[in-house]
């Protein structure tokens, strides 16, 4: 029996595609939220044929907002949550929750970079790698235990637009087979 995955989105939703095309035995995606109400995101939810929740998170306290979102979530009987590009910081409330069930993709190989900014500040250090990692959802920003990443060579003349488009491709070939490996333990 397939994993009730629920994806919280921000954005354009490059990942949830990731996640819908991979076609995984391991998990369906039963429900696409978002804290942005025109999110692209939702539009390649609604193509393919999966329920969505969009409420602007404007004028709510953090705590408000997610109790809005944890609703849904239930409704649909979610079992398991991914973040793809969701671009707000979830209330401790909202993480203890969804302890255990809950994972993101982050542009960065983590502990590294965590937040913002993660291309332009490996690109700044030197580093000779950068990548993706997908971590278990914890309190702390980008700071739950790793468990897949995929590493991108960083060339002398990368940019952060370049490295990011190089590690974005990366993200969609480990997210769905890490989402899937992890949701198969549940």
């Amino acid at each position: 029996m397939k994993t009730r995955v629920a994806v919280l989105l921000s954005g354009r939703g490059s990942n949830l595609e990731a996640l819908i095309e991979a076609g995984q035995d391991a998990y369906e995606i039963v429900l696409v939220a978002s804290n942005v109400e025109d999110a692209p995101g939702l539009a390649i939810a609604h193509a393919a044929g999966i329920a969505t929740f969009a409420h602007a998170h404007q004028g709510l306290k953090r705590a408000e907002f997610d109790a809005l979102i944890d609703a849904q979530l239930r409704a649909q009987d979610v079992e398991a949550v991914a973040l793809a590009g969701y671009m707000r910081i979830l209330s401790e409330g909202f993480v203890e929750g969804w302890a255990g069930r809950m994972l993101n993709i982050h542009p960065s190989l983590l502990p590294l970079y965590k937040g913002l900014d993660t291309h332009a500040r490996a690109i700044e250090a030197g580093d000779h790698f950068a990548g993706c990692s997908v971590h278990i959802v914890t309190t702390g920003l980008d700071d739950g235990p790793v468990i897949a990443q995929a590493r991108v060579p960083i060339m002398p003349w990368d940019t952060p637009d370049t490295l990011a488009a190089r590690v974005l491709i990366e993200e969609h070939r480990l997210y769905p087979r890490a989402l899937a490996e992890y949701v198969r333990m549940l």
